[in-house]
């Protein structure tokens, strides 16, 4: 397993140390769950905005619930 080491100012690393502690986890687990969480969280903001772009792009229109429903012959 690799090692990072990261220089934090000391109220900061307090602010960590107290969180980890609160949720009985060491500052590993900590860091490495959030920058898990971050970089998932950035690559699904990429794909949603690639296919919102080529939605946008294609030029298709939606069609609205009460036109669905209508359709089906189906109260709502």
């Amino acid at each position: 397993m690799a090692t990072i080491t990261l220089k934090v100012p000391d109220k900061e690393l307090s602010i960590f140390e107290a969180y980890a502690r609160d949720n009985n986890k060491s500052l590993s687990e900590i860091f490495l769950a959030m920058m898990l969480e971050r970089l998932e969280d950035e690559y699904d903001q990429r794909i949603a905005d690639e296919a919102y772009t080529d939605y946008i792009e294609s030029g298709y229109k939606s069609t609205p619930m009460s036109d669905f429903w209508a359709e089906l012959d189906a109260e709502v």
